[in-house]
């Protein structure tokens, strides 16, 4: 019973990884319709990025690979976000 409880949690632990990076298209969309970045959080993206970086390095000291993979996506994601912060807040008029 233990053994599937911790196979369940695992799936959806995987699953979540995942998604996390994919919460943050609607931002990326929203961003490069409105073409305006005035109500998105420089820092909080910036962060992200770093947070999101510093845990797929820590899944290769570990040889997670769902974390490096998934957290993999969430750079991605989360430094498309920043870049598109920093080009619409102060390289586009």
């Amino acid at each position: 019973m233990l053994n599937v409880l911790i196979n369940i949690i695992e799936v959806i632990f995987g699953v979540g990884l995942f998604v996390n990076a994919l919460l943050l298209i609607p931002q990326i969309v929203k961003l490069l319709r409105e073409k305006h970045a005035n109500d998105v959080s420089l820092i909080t993206f910036a962060g992200f990025v770093g947070i999101n970086m510093f845990t797929v390095l820590h899944g290769l000291i570990v040889h997670d690979m769902w974390l490096v993979v998934g957290y993999s996506f969430s750079v991605v994601t989360s430094t498309i976000v920043t870049i598109l912060i920093i080009k619409l807040r102060f390289f586009t008029k």
